[in-house]
């Protein structure tokens, strides 16, 4: 075999280093930290934007509202997840009408997951502002959606898929690039 299955992009401390600059870039994009809430979208999006308001708040000295959303009841694919999907926690910190709610997620792929954000969002008030944050954007979209800060681009072939493991749930923090077929 002449690679292995699994590819590290980001260890834990570039994966550290990744989020520093993401919650500057987030903290610069809101213009300050006045009307901002961040929301990550479950799993781990939800772990990512939870580091990245602690990092903004050791800055800042300001406490950052935080949430979470679970997008499962709001996915066009629904019907291929299975009769009984999982559901997570949905926790919005709040009115969003008139906040500058940036969503964080893991890994930008087809458009669909964030989509399905925005159609949940719409439930819980009108933000003046949406953006997008993601640590991993590994292109493949079906859908016109861009995100506003990256903390990765990663070219990904078929037959391959970015992980993203958080210490948190995994036990370790990386980013690695599977050959699907292989071990995780």
């Amino acid at each position: 075999m002449s690679r292995p299955d699994r590819t590290i992009i980001l260890d834990a401390r570039a994966l550290a280093r990744a989020l520093q600059r993401m919650a500057v870039e987030v903290l610069e994009l809101a213009h300050g930290t006045d009307d901002l809430v961040l929301i990550g979208i479950q799993r781990r999006g939800v772990e990512l934007a939870e580091r990245i308001a602690k990092l903004i708040e050791q800055d800042e000295g300001v406490v950052v509202p935080r949430g979470a959303l679970d997008i499962t009841l709001y996915r066009d694919d629904l019907e291929t997840v299975g009769p009984k999907p999982v559901i997570g926690e949905t926790r919005i910190p709040g009115e969003l009408t008139g906040k500058h709610v940036v969503i964080v997620d893991d890994v930008l792929y087809t458009g669909r997951t964030v989509r399905a954000a925005l159609d949940e969002l719409a439930d819980f008030g009108r933000p003046k502002r949406i953006s997008l944050c993601v640590l991993v954007d590994r292109g493949g979209r079906e859908l016109p959606i861009h995100p506003d800060i990256v903390g990765k681009q990663v070219k990904v072939n078929g037959g391959e898929r970015v992980d993203v493991l958080v210490e948190e749930l995994d036990g370790r923090d990386e980013v690695g690039l599977v050959r699907q077929g292989g071990p995780a």
